[in-house]
């Protein structure tokens, strides 16, 4: 019995060895390739390989660089063609399609043990900046989610000149919408503007019209403080007209206002027709119509029709 396990474990050690050099030179193999190099070899990426080609990118892709490539799998392109009415890959105008490209990748090299949640910006420029670049915003609570819209399915295919995560859904450049649903801090925002008596917030804020749009948006914590506040017991018992009127005067309409345009003593006017005061000194600080301060906590959350600032304190008009 001894004499007749002896070869079969040899044997097994063997293929063992076989498989672990093949698996070698498979890395070593990615590891020489570009990113453009590395979705042309792969079957599953051939229509994010035209898509590439058609807008022109490919010599981005292969030189040298730092890059993460969120790569959308052939079904992902499939789903995304067909929700969008095209019938095929030629359909898509060559300039929207470069930037919905450029919106999948980042100019720094993130593996999946350095992803963690928050915003990062893309390589894409949108309608509502020319200079400042789309962000992303990245949620791990549950896998690794991207702008609530598209899932990380397979992860750190290293090449030379960055890193590739296949993605199960292609990501569509995101509206004001888009990133307010995204992000859980801002939940209870949503609820407010999704409420059945306002006026269709989402269709507006997703849209174009009065656009670009910048949005003082408050966390869960600014409303659950302005329910202490006003006495309330929950976003329901706002009254209809304080409801619309107050988020309407979170929102500016017809300028993307980055943090580098914000001045001391500068005077904001709402889409609601009142204004508050802009305050630089020691933070930025928001002074409302009733000498109300919040907080500016986090800037330049560029969406494709506006950008967002994440505020403290729900304001008051």
């Amino acid at each position: 019995m001894k004499n007749f396990l002896k070869p079969l474990l040899f044997s097994g050690i063997a293929v063992l060895s076989l498989y672990s050099c093949d698996d070698n030179e498979d890395m070593m193999m990615d590891s020489e390739m570009s990113v453009y190099a590395r979705i042309s070899s792969d079957s599953d990426l051939s229509n994010l390989k035209a898509a590439v080609d058609k807008a022109g990118l490919s010599s981005t892709l292969d030189q040298s660089g730092t890059f993460t490539l969120f790569a959308p799998t052939n079904a992902a392109f499939a789903t995304f063609l067909q929700a969008n009415g095209y019938a095929s890959l030629n359909d898509v105008p060559t300039a929207s399609l470069k930037t919905l490209l450029m919106n999948h990748v980042l100019g720094t090299e993130v593996k999946s043990s350095g992803i963690s949640t928050g915003y990062v910006s893309t390589l894409a420029i949108g309608p509502a900046s020319a200079t400042r670049p789309i962000s992303m915003f990245i949620n791990t609570s549950s896998g690794v989610r991207i702008n609530g819209v598209s899932s990380v399915v397979a992860t750190d295919i290293d090449v030379n000149n960055g890193v590739i995560h296949k993605v199960n859904s292609v990501i569509g450049l995101p509206t004001i919408v888009t990133h307010a649903t995204a992000n859980p801090q801002f939940s209870s925002l949503v609820s407010a503007l999704t409420r059945s008596d306002m006026p269709n917030f989402v269709g507006t804020l997703s849209g174009t019209a009065n656009s670009p749009f910048t949005v003082f948006a408050p966390t869960n914590t600014a409303f659950s403080s302005l329910l202490t506040e006003l006495n309330l017991a929950n976003l329901a018992a706002i009254p209809q007209a304080t409801l619309e009127n107050t988020l309407k005067y979170h929102v500016v309409t017809g300028a993307n206002v980055a943090s580098t345009n914000l001045t001391n003593n500068m005077t904001v006017t709402t889409f609601q027709g009142s204004t508050f005061k802009i305050n630089t000194i020691s933070g930025a600080k928001i002074t409302d119509n009733n000498n109300r301060i919040s907080n500016i906590i986090a800037t330049d959350v560029q969406c494709s029709n506006g950008i967002i600032h994440a505020i403290d304190k729900v304001l008051l008009p």
